[in-house]
């Protein structure tokens, strides 16, 4: 328990004779001290914790009250167990003035969530919400912003290690960390001297191995499951591969009536990127006998199935695998290895790297001295899915 009351201490004179008022600090049997700006003419004025015989005692008082209270409500916000009593003295000379009631990481986090699910990113939104139970428990309660520094991310890591995370995840889980505080410093509801991430490092992504051979996406055009789950999963694969590698959350939104073309702006970075963000791309004639067989009144996929959309591809990864399984694939097969392995068959083909990021709808590295003279257009993604998906066919 830490406990406050104001004190004298008469050693501590002032140069006109007079006492400063200050605030005891009693955490884990020691006592530490926070001056005030207030003084009394003797050290005999201040009895049980009110100035007595001064002739402004009743402003005084209602000023010291003030403070206290301050600081109580200071203390109320951490869990002082943590706290060694020099961190505590720190802490509440921090939390003074226009700092007090200053942002809480939850505060913040839950904000930066909140933005996510208008942006309609409300998987990303989870597993941030994931991310701050973690935080918080780890805390063992809510905290300051201000009070996160490079040792608390370094204990947050131990933290999660010790709670059997692998390496990957916890990157992941700090990265999200990071990603809130940053928020909160461009909303200048922080500032640090030191950022709390300054010495972080970023542990190298591995690479997802998901992509698959033109012969293993053969073996998925060409099967012939007799379960309904089973070709809607091998359909669904097919179509992202012929429509440029497009997200699952993207393509059951396209509207097939009557189109010859789809033109659309990935979910994923609709609120992140700038520029252009379109990705306009011709419906070859593979695809669309696929899109006939299960386009609804509406002019959209319609698979019968009526679920939330992370329960629907949930879905779809169970039954890629299981079909991959079937098909003796020995490799991890989800709906992302359409996307992949798109990517990767044209690189070994020959297209350009711009004309692909465009394809795909991946941000085109603008720093590329090349792509001041060259504007990737409709025409060049048709020519190159042309090129990819006749590769497919051709091989045969």
């Amino acid at each position: 328990m830490t406990t406050l009351k104001l004190a004298i201490i008469p050693s501590k004179i002032t140069k006109d004779g007079k006492h400063k008022i200050r605030i005891a600090v009693g955490h884990k049997k020691e006592t530490r001290y926070l001056v005030t700006d207030i003084k009394v003419n003797s050290k005999n004025q201040l009895r049980d914790g009110v100035i007595t015989g001064h002739p402004s005692a009743s402003v005084l008082n209602v000023r010291l009250r003030e403070l206290l209270n301050r600081y109580q409500e200071a203390i109320d916000k951490i869990y002082v167990k943590d706290y060694t009593p020099a961190q505590i003295i720190e802490y509440l000379k921090e939390y003074k003035g226009s700092r007090i009631g200053g942002r809480t990481f939850s505060a913040a986090a839950q904000e930066f969530i909140q933005d996510k699910i208008n942006a309609g990113r409300a998987s990303t939104a989870g597993l941030y919400q994931i991310t701050l139970k973690h935080f918080l428990n780890f805390n063992k309660g809510d905290t300051l912003l201000e009070l996160i520094s490079p040792r608390t991310i370094k204990n947050f890591e131990v933290y999660l290690a010790k709670n059997g995370l692998n390496d990957t995840t916890i990157g992941m889980n700090l990265i999200r960390v990071k990603a809130v505080i940053n928020e909160a410093i461009r909303n200048r509801e922080v500032k640090y001297e030191i950022h709390p991430f300054e010495f972080w490092k970023r542990p190298e992504s591995a690479v997802k191995d998901l992509d698959i051979t033109v012969e293993e996406v053969r073996l998925i055009r060409d099967s012939k499951p007799k379960e309904k789950s089973l070709r809607m999963a091998r359909d669904l694969f097919m179509l992202s591969y012929y429509l440029g590698g497009i997200n699952l959350i993207d393509l059951i939104e396209i509207d097939f009536k009557k189109a010859t073309f789809i033109e659309y702006v990935r979910t994923k970075t609709k609120n992140t990127k700038t520029g252009n963000k379109k990705i306009c791309l011709t419906i070859p004639d593979e695809a669309r006998p696929i899109i006939k067989k299960w386009i609804g009144r509406n002019g959209k996929l319609d698979f019968g199935y009526k679920y939330s959309y992370p329960n629907f591809r949930n879905y779809v990864t169970k039954e890629l695998q299981r079909l991959a399984a079937i098909l003796g694939i020995e490799k991890h097969v989800v709906y992302y290895s359409a996307r992949k392995s798109l990517t990767q068959h044209g690189f070994e083909l020959g297209v350009s790297l711009e004309v692909l990021e465009y394809t795909i709808g991946q941000s085109v590295k603008k720093n590329r001295p090349i792509f001041n003279y060259v504007k990737i257009m409709k025409e060049h993604a048709d020519k190159a899915m042309k090129k990819i998906i006749d590769h497919l066919f051709l091989s045969d």
